[in-house]
């Protein structure tokens, strides 16, 4: 087993300490105090080493442990520690190997200079309080200053040794921080307006070392920074090559962590701290433009995205990177791509982070609750939600396009629901956000933002919640042979119940005439699809018309003869056969070979379509069927009397075919 030391002084260091602790490896981390061993995991493969130790004691250790590689992952300040390092690994013949730091990118609004002494005396020329993030080593020469006790307050580790040297350069309690990072922009921030900062003193301690943050945080608090600039570094590697190393010499392997994050409306003030932890951590983003505009800063890895394969393609094709940041609309699990990106991620360390949904966020700036409020999205998928607005008082929707809102609006006025009230949030979360209401007739024409969301509130949903709507909801009219048929309301509302439809079914109706039936299952299987195979062009033209009046986007008419204009159709469900025209074994044929578990009714009035089911119920393998004769009798008045009008008997058959229908408690 190879033998590995790690001299971890430092952010990366810790995470090669943690990567090197899950592999078939031996490894000793040395760092120099008690307080950095806490920082490190525990594991039976790793030893602390928790002093500091001088370059005598560092050349012992390492011809005494035969180590295969030492890693230095000390601070790009500590250059006499690194010069020691690399002495005794020549001294012992050990290979080394240098872990580097990249250096930020120079801010225009920084001043930079070469040393601590360089910073004392710049220092002097200025006026203002100073809050000092260089640790406690360098104190007591920033003590030199000229009412240092006054103006300046240090950040330093929560360590007795740090404290006891704050106290011997004369630093009162108030002007002491101690406090373990990694510290946030809006933490940086409130430190600075607490103490009334006019400098900020920092290494360039690089991204793993917070100096963005800190960069960020004094251009917003209007405080000037002062940069002691970071040593040449030896050559070495990052700390991804270095992963890379000992993963292709040392037998590691290395998963690629990817945070999915949810970023909420968009802007950055509206994502949750947690996700604002995950971007400061990752090295990477993926996502459409919009997102990566609201996390990435210059010079960063971006790769703009939507597909879930395509962002899969990436991650795996790019090992150079540690930490991929997927950036997700909303909320991950709310009509998220996460649903199709995460099956395709599972080779990774994957973390998912939720954000605040738009529905939650509109839902706050109208001071309203939402669960009572049913949930669709209409982005990049078909207007289909007339149906589901006539059903319910509030359904909040998620808008897309150029003319999403005014596409709405337009439908819901041809559904005869003009009045309903629409609140239209544009550009939530953003400096520009907006807020209208109105009726879907008053906001048809008016210019909206593609990035929006609604919620369209009907105080009289009418959709009726049970089958067998009366006969005189469908449009009817006389064919080139006669009056095109219709299956009567108490007829359908009785094969309705028979056929225990879902929300999802996939349904034909064989025979549709009017559609009666066409679309009542359209109505009840939202979330499904119907298909109404007619072959009488004047009952196909009357379909379409009953389809329109209903806005049912969700039912599909096929003009042609059944079975053959039913080949190439999807998968059915549930099945009706409302006519045959003497194909009837045919039909049930082919639905059974497309879905061996098939749910089917089929109704009969001539004794010849009766003697053809009772035939296919013997033929066909059917592990349920039921076979219900149903007469309907309406009044009809006679001067001062009413009197009962039988219709002709209905036979009504139930086929069940394989596993399938309703299991009853």
């Amino acid at each position: 087993m190879y033998k590995i030391c790690v001299f971890a002084g430092t952010t990366e260091g810790r995470e090669l300490v943690e990567f090197l602790s899950s592999q078939p490896l031996t490894v000793t981390a040395c760092v120099a105090t008690e307080y950095g061993e806490t920082l490190l995991p525990k594991a039976e493969n790793l030893t602390i080493s928790a002093k500091r130790l001088s370059l005598d004691e560092m050349t012992q250790m390492l011809a005494c442990s035969s180590f295969d590689l030492v890693i230095d992952a000390t601070h790009p300040y500590a250059t006499s520690v690194t010069e020691n390092i690399a002495a005794a690994c020549r001294t012992s013949g050990t290979e080394y190997l240098r872990l580097l730091r990249e250096p930020s990118k120079l801010s225009s609004d920084a001043v930079y200079v070469s040393d601590v002494k360089a910073a004392v005396d710049f220092l002097e020329s200025t006026e203002g309080n100073i809050l000092l993030t260089t640790g406690s080593k360098d104190l007591e020469k920033f003590s030199e200053l000229r009412d240092f006790k006054e103006r300046v307050y240090a950040r330093v580790l929560p360590m007795t040794a740090s404290l006891e040297v704050c106290r011997a350069v004369g630093l009162e309690a108030a002007h002491i921080i101690a406090m373990q990072g990694p510290f946030s922009e809006e933490m940086n921030l409130a430190m600075l307006d607490s103490v009334a900062a006019s400098w900020l003193v920092t290494k360039d301690g690089g991204q793993a070392g917070g100096f963005t943050e800190k960069l960020s945080a004094a251009h917003k608090a209007g405080v000037r920074l002062l940069v002691i600039g970071c040593p040449p570094q030896k050559e070495g590697l990052s700390l991804s090559e270095t992963i890379s190393i000992l993963c292709s010499h040392f037998g590691c392997c290395r998963k690629t962590r990817v945070y999915i994050l949810g970023i909420g409306p968009g802007s950055r003030s509206a994502m949750t701290q947690e996700v604002r932890q995950a971007i400061e951590r990752a090295d990477c983003f993926i996502g459409a433009k919009r997102m990566l505009e609201a996390v990435a800063t210059a010079g960063q890895c971006v790769y703009e995205a939507v597909d879930p394969q395509k962002i899969a393609d990436f991650i795996f094709s790019h090992p150079e990177y540690r930490h991929f940041a997927v950036l997700m609309s909303g909320d991950v699990g709310f009509f998220s791509g996460a649903k199709k990106l995460l099956p395709l991620l599972k080779e990774c360390e994957l973390e998912v982070l939720p954000g605040i949904s738009s529905l939650a966020y509109l839902c706050a700036r109208l001071k309203t609750s939402y669960e009572d409020i049913f949930v669709t999205s209409v982005h990049g998928r078909p207007l289909d939600i007339i149906p589901t607005i006539r059903a319910n008082s509030r359904v909040f929707v998620l808008l897309g396009g150029e003319n999403g809102i005014n596409a709405l609006c337009r439908a819901l006025i041809s559904a005869g629901l003009g009045n309903v009230q629409i609140s239209l949030g544009e550009r939530l979360s953003y400096p520009d956000e907006r807020i209208i209401r109105g009726r879907a007739s008053d906001l048809a024409d008016g210019h909206y933002k593609k990035l929006s969301v609604a919620l369209i509130e009907n105080n009289c949903p009418d959709a009726p919640v049970t089958p067998g709507l009366p006969d005189r909801a469908f449009q009817r009219q006389e064919g080139f042979d006669g009056v095109v048929p219709m299956t009567k309301s108490e007829v359908r509302a009785v094969c309705l119940s028979k056929l225990q439809l879902t929300e999802a079914s996939i349904c034909w109706d064989v025979g549709a005439g009017t559609g009666s039936v066409a679309v009542e299952m359209a109505l009840q299987a939202k979330k499904g699809q119907v298909y109404a195979i007619e072959r009488k062009s004047a009952a196909v033209e009357l379909l379409e018309r009953n389809r329109d009046s209903f806005s049912l986007r969700n039912l599909t008419i096929i003009e042609g003869w059944a079975p053959e204009a039913c080949l190439d159709l999807p998968t059915p469900s549930h099945a009706f056969i409302g006519g045959s025209s003497g194909n009837m074994r045919d039909i049930l044929a082919l639905l059974l070979n497309k879905n061996p578990h098939i749910r089917i009714v089929a109704t009969a009035i001539s004794l010849e379509t009766i003697s053809e089911l009772t035939a296919c119920i013997k033929e066909f393998p059917f592990t349920e069927t039921e076979i219900v004769s149903l007469q309907v009798a309406h009044n009809k008045k006679a001067g001062p009397y009413q009197l009962m009008t039988g219709q002709n008997p209905i036979y009504i058959f139930t086929m069940q075919a394989g596993e399938g229908g309703y299991k009853f408690p």
